[in-house]
């Protein structure tokens, strides 16, 4: 064991990115994870922790400047818990996430070879999502420029924008950003420039009071329809302010086509209210991917990179391998769109799916694009899989079974369903490549074999990356 202690200042060379965008540099064989570090880059660090198997430091300088950097586009880059790569190279992101599945598949899911092919990459790296979700503050980050110069122009107890770098009590005050689209960045202005002034304040976690919470942006990157969904907690006046702020942002940005608010009453910090009023417009836009048109609601779940998702779900009818003979299960289907996207390849498709208005939403997406052959399950999956054969006997027997889990991968008692079932083909769709390789470890001890895992980047200057993987009986 290597005789390090914290506090230690020493010298290192960066050789690659773990998962989670930590730089990984060795001493004597001995790894040290360094956070902000690339690939490439010679550092000085200094220890801040320190375990049997590895170290965890601090960037204090950088002596040398990785052959891979590349000057990051944002202004808020050095502060924003948001784009932790802009400043690499996208080639060599897509290089990094494509041996982070291959090293988790192998340490994880326990396979000596995984079959990961190269990552696709998304089609733009910047103005490429179609949603955002802002959050209001009243605990404001200040920038390193700001305190160095002492220009604090704003006040601190306000802000709105994107958590500040590693600090979730923080929030970092945006006034640009590469994600989304210039448009919602004059949104974010307007909505900024109303609540910073208005008496009711911001929502805070400490003693669960205040009144401004979330604004989540929503576009149709291919028909440029807008959504401004504002996210509050209940206060007496808050309804009126809230039609204001509306009467406001139509005024001053009519490209906005529907703005809807959501009350918010728990104490859960979440963008998501149990009851919603719209204020503009129908209180929901359209997005086409491929040939098929969708529906979104404000809680509703639908991918954000819409060109990514093109490719991604491109991907998940090819591993499905459909003749049109086959009954499809999609398991988490949300909205409806992978379910659409593979239903004229399928003899049925039977989508799975926790979330009323989601359900809702594949229904009228189904009528949008005259699909006939899908039908949709309302319910907790690991209660409507509870019976199988109650299930099989209304459905039909799944040839193919697809899931799209959330983070967290899939419930114990929904794999040991899936198995039950025994499709002779499972396709996953993943955001979460660890639990990815969990599940695939365990569906390879009832009998399925991982025959391909292909990368999809989605999120380019993160370190999301979601990944396909087919698996055969």
């Amino acid at each position: 064991m290597i005789d390090l202690k914290k506090g230690a200042e020493l010298e290192l060379d960066v050789e690659s990115l773990a998962f989670g965008t930590k730089g990984v540099a060795r001493l004597n064989g001995y790894v040290i994870f360094v956070e902000e570090a690339l690939p490439g880059q010679r550092v000085r660090a200094q220890i801040f922790k320190k375990k049997k198997g590895y170290a965890e430091a601090r960037p204090l300088a950088v002596i040398q400047q990785s052959p891979h950097f590349v000057e990051p586009r944002c202004r808020h880059f050095a502060d924003c818990g948001g784009c932790l790569l802009q400043n690499l190279d996208y080639s060599v992101q897509l290089a990094a996430k494509q041996q982070q599945i291959h090293e988790l598949l192998e340490h994880i899911g326990g396979m000596d070879a995984p079959p990961v092919l190269p990552v696709i990459g998304s089609p733009q790296i910047f103005f490429y999502r179609n949603k955002m979700e802002f959050s209001f503050s009243r605990q404001r980050w200040l920038t390193r420029d700001e305190i160095a110069r002492n220009e604090i122009t704003h006040p601190k107890s306000f802000a709105l924008g994107l958590h500040a770098r590693n600090r979730y009590d923080k929030t970092l005050r945006i006034e640009e950003c590469h994600l989304q689209s210039p448009l919602s960045n004059q949104i974010l202005a307007v909505i900024r420039a109303f609540t910073e002034k208005h008496p009711l304040l911001p929502y805070t976690t400490f003693g669960h009071a205040g009144f401004w919470r979330f604004v989540v942006i929503r576009e149709g990157k291919k028909t440029n329809e807008v959504m401004v969904n504002l996210v509050t907690a209940e206060a007496p006046e808050g309804r009126d302010a809230v039609q204001q702020l509306a009467a406001n942002l139509t005024a001053a940005l009519p490209a906005i086509t529907t703005i809807v608010h959501n009350i918010n009453r728990s104490k859960a910090q979440i963008a998501v209210g149990e009851e919603e009023s719209v204020l503009h417009g129908p209180g929901y836009i359209r997005e086409h991917i491929g040939p098929f048109v969708f529906q979104i609601s404000a809680n509703s779940f639908f991918q954000t990179n819409t060109a990514g998702a093109e490719k991604l779900y491109a991907v998940a009818r090819e591993f499905a391998g459909l003749t049109g003979q086959e009954i499809v299960y999609d398991l988490y289907c949300g909205a409806g769109t992978i379910s659409i996207f593979v239903a004229p390849q399928a003899k049925q498709v039977v989508g799975f799916e926790i979330v009323p208005q989601a359900i809702h939403d594949a229904g009228v997406n189904c009528r949008l694009n005259n699909i006939t052959n899908c039908a949709f399950v309302r319910g907790d999956l690991k209660d409507e899989l509870a019976q199988v054969p109650l299930i099989t006997r209304r459905w039909g027997q799944p040839d193919v079974v697809i899931i799209d889990p959330p983070r967290a991968g899939m419930h114990p008692k929904v794999l040991q369903k899936i198995i039950e079932l025994a499709p002779r083909r499972i396709v996953y769709v993943s955001c979460n490549p660890s639990t990815f390789a969990r599940d695939v470890k365990e569906l390879s001890l009832r009998g399925y074999g991982l025959t391909k895992a292909q990368p999809v980047d989605m999120f380019p200057h993160t370190s999301h990356i979601e990944v396909v993987g087919v698996l055969e009986k």
